[in-house]
């Protein structure tokens, strides 16, 4: 399996962002697994000041399959006092295949401290746990999953992750990889579907640079409807000491 630090450092500096090679054992079906297209773009995102502030905030676009050689570009579309505005974007030989906008912005005074957000309700998998991977030459090859022993409902996952080599990565280049792990909610309702694909994705980081211990993170994801080959779901995302510490929506489309 290939390390995802070690793609990031192979990766060769072209004007205005990188070049590089999607490995084979990163794809999903003809295009990148869409965290790893996600890490590529926040890596060059966070290349264009040595000051960004942390990450709060990733509107993503996954707009057609993206494999072989890719070119990674990202401009600084506003920088203000608190805030900055960054487009990323990925093409390979078949055109455009992603875009991004990330907001990076430091915390600022507020008259306002409200918390709706829940810690996690299952606890991290102990040392001893049984993890499984996916197959070698899955994308999911390099992850380990930890399930609790309890299903969700139907249309919903929740289950722990981990890159298998999680060291060596910056941590929010390492939590935007992780955090698309799962399979679409949808594939709950259907195991028999030919396909699904991410068409966008909004995540938002609940803290600053978030942590996590021995590489952990709690992903959970639900849809309420999915119809017309569509279907819109919640992502939740937590750290191992059950801080939470993103909130996401995804749309997939439903091929069957």
């Amino acid at each position: 399996m290939t390390a995802l630090a070690d793609i990031l450092a192979g990766l060769s500096p072209i004007e205005g962002g990188f070049s590089g090679v999607i490995p084979s054992d990163w794809l999903q079906g003809r295009t990148a697994y869409g965290g790893l297209s996600s890490a590529l773009a926040l890596h060059a995102a966070q290349s264009t000041a040595p000051d960004l502030p942390p990450l709060r905030s990733a509107q993503i676009a996954f707009v057609g399959p993206l494999a072989g050689t890719v070119t990674i570009t990202a401009r600084t579309l506003r920088r203000g006092r608190n805030a900055a505005f960054v487009e990323a974007t990925i093409e390979s030989d078949a055109g455009l295949g992603f875009r991004a906008t990330f907001v990076f912005m430091r915390d600022v005074d507020s008259s306002i401290a409200f918390d709706r957000s829940t810690p996690a309700v299952h606890p991290a998998p102990p040392p001893d746990a049984t993890l499984y991977r996916g197959p070698a030459d899955h994308f999911t090859g390099n992850f380990e999953f930890f399930d609790q022993g309890q299903p969700g409902d139907r249309g919903e996952w929740h289950r722990w992750a981990r890159l298998v080599e999680h060291d060596r990565l910056d941590l929010e280049v390492a939590l935007i990889a992780i955090a698309d792990g799962l399979p679409p909610a949808a594939y709950q309702l259907n195991r028999d579907v030919a396909a699904m694909s991410s068409l966008t994705w909004q995540l938002n980081l609940l803290v600053p640079r978030p942590t996590t211990t021995d590489g952990w993170w709690l992903i959970h994801s639900r849809t309420d409807r999915a119809i017309g080959g569509y279907s819109s779901q919640r992502m939740t995302m937590w750290a191992a000491d059950g801080t939470p510490v993103a909130d996401a929506m995804q749309g997939v489309a439903i091929f069957g």
